[in-house]
């Protein structure tokens, strides 16, 4: 009996970081560095949105949404790990949804409280 409960207080008892999202082990960085593919002019977007999705996944762990943070060092790693599948899959070259994106990411003024 105390077996089975020791087993199920094992997980709450953890260090809290053990259990946090380490995104850190994506080494992303490196493999950039080591894939040519990701070296090319042409890809640079699709390194980008590789950096800025492991920024997400940074903010998601420092948010506490540890398996949120998993699940996009997950993908993370799928795309760096294939980089041919990443480059293919980023080929979306709509400028205005890129435009309405961009003009979205733009921080709006606060509305006048009168």
């Amino acid at each position: 009996m105390r077996a089975v409960l020791a087993a199920c207080l094992l997980p709450f008892l953890a260090p809290a970081e053990a259990m946090a999202c380490d995104v850190t082990k994506l080494g992303l960085e490196d493999k950039i560095a080591a894939r040519s593919e990701l070296q090319r002019s042409a890809n640079e977007q699709t390194v980008r949105d590789l950096r800025t999705l492991r920024d997400a996944a940074i903010v998601l762990d420092a948010y506490k949404f540890e398996a949120e943070c998993e699940r996009l060092v997950t993908i993370v790693k799928t795309l760096t790990d294939d980089p041919a599948v990443a480059i293919e899959q980023s080929g979306d070259t709509d400028e205005d949804k890129a435009e309405s994106i961009e003009q979205s990411r733009e921080p709006k003024k606060p509305a006048d409280k009168r």
